[in-house]
């Protein structure tokens, strides 16, 4: 009879919970935002790693970087995509993205690593400092153009940085997919682009004047194909190069990071297009949200190192962008030139045309005085003669 009874509830239960009602998986797994409660500070409750070693972004400082000589310029194969094939832009609640096909890969790294997908990072009007990666704790501390400013040694000039561009790529070397490699080792490299107001940039209007037609999450649309390394900045073979993580759950550390070191820009324009097209909520949701600040503050970097493609110190204490001179000193540097000679040929010039300057002026002065001693001695000399004279008479 007690067995019976036992077994009688057990199935009762069993009634119970059936009937009960089942949340509903969250769409793309556990909800997650940048701010609120789900926002970063609780990512590690639901994705441990978010609160593990090797995370990113990180503040690339003086103190961290080692140049590398084995860093050798990448190489971009596939990007060119004809305008005949087509990407798909979509916006994913979290950033808008544009898929890549997986012949657009890096070459220079040590397994083949095929494009998947780019998505930007971006701050709002009140802020638009929205890079993740922060530069001697500037948000691009030489990232998005600035007056005179003694640098960091090695760190780029100093910009004000609005924006970031990531393109991800997976080791299709050793993995099948993207998913597949996410959470592997060495199964991701990240190219990070740091952007800076200033001119309007017609290869990102590529993207950006598609926004109005990914307003809501969910929504996607196909554009065109272009030139993607349009989107990369000159001298894309001086770049950071470091060990972290994804910046966004579950924060795999599996991510290789190339930082470039030089911006790229958009128009003022373009990057207010940006901050107030795009909602992380869908078209009909009653309290929508606007998607603004979708970037991931910088994280402790444990110890690790940052290897450099290009040597520190290369700039000189000043932004020479904005000194008017008719050379940079990385232009020298790039020739061969240590910075010692360099600055010693600059510390020279500057020298020599004091001393000309100087010089100048002793002669100038000299002149003018001159000319007042002979009409003093000549005055003296016809007051001599005429007064000889009128005694002779």
């Amino acid at each position: 009879m007690p067995q019976r009874s036992l077994h009688a509830a057990a199935v009762l239960l069993l009634l119970i919970l059936k009937e009960q009602p089942s949340s509903p998986a969250p769409v793309n797994g556990s909800k997650w935002t940048y701010i609120g409660p789900d926002g970063e500070k609780s990512w590690s409750k639901k994705y441990p790693s978010c609160g593990g070693l090797l995370q990113s972004p990180i503040d690339l400082h003086s103190d961290i970087l080692q140049y590398d000589a084995s860093l050798v310029p990448l190489e971009f194969q596939g990007y060119n995509v004809s305008a005949n094939e087509q990407f798909t832009l979509t916006n994913n609640g979290h950033s808008v993205k544009m898929n890549l096909p997986p012949g657009m890969h890096i070459q220079g790294l040590q397994s083949r690593y095929s494009a998947t997908q780019l998505h930007l990072h971006w701050g709002d009007q009140n802020d638009p400092h929205g890079s993740e990666h922060t530069v001697g704790g500037e948000h691009f501390a030489a990232e998005v153009s600035g007056a005179a400013r003694l640098a960091v040694g090695g760190l780029a000039p100093f910009h004000l940085a609005s924006v970031q561009l990531h393109i991800v790529h997976y080791n299709s070397d050793l993995y099948p997919d993207v998913k597949t490699a996410s959470n592997k080792s060495e199964g991701l490299a990240v190219l990070a682009v740091l952007i800076e107001m200033g001119s309007f940039n017609p290869s990102y209007d590529k993207i950006f004047s598609h926004l109005q037609d990914v307003k809501y999450k969910g929504q996607e649309v196909v554009i065109p194909g272009f030139n993607v390394e349009e989107l990369l900045p000159e001298r894309p073979n001086e770049y950071y190069r470091y060990k972290g993580s994804l910046t966004t759950p579950p924060c795999h550390p599996t991510v290789l990071w190339t930082v470039f070191r030089n911006p790229v820009q958009i128009s003022q324009e373009q990057l207010l297009d940006l901050e107030t097209a795009l909602y992380c909520t869908q078209v009909d949701d009653p309290s929508p949200r606007e998607m603004v600040k979708n970037f991931r503050q910088v994280q402790k970097f444990d110890e690790r190192l940052v290897y450099v493609s290009f040597r520190q110190g290369e700039e000189m204490l000043f932004n020479f962008q904005s000194f008017p001179l008719p050379f940079k000193v990385q232009d020298l540097t790039s020739t061969g030139l240590s910075l010692g000679i360099v600055l010693w040929v600059v510390l020279a010039g500057v020298l020599g045309i004091c001393i000309v300057l100087a010089v100048s002026i002793w002669l100038f002065k000299r002149r003018k005085s001159v000319p007042t001693v002979n009409l003093e001695l000549e005055l003296t000399y016809f007051s001599d003669f005429e007064d000889v004279e009128s005694r002779l008479s």
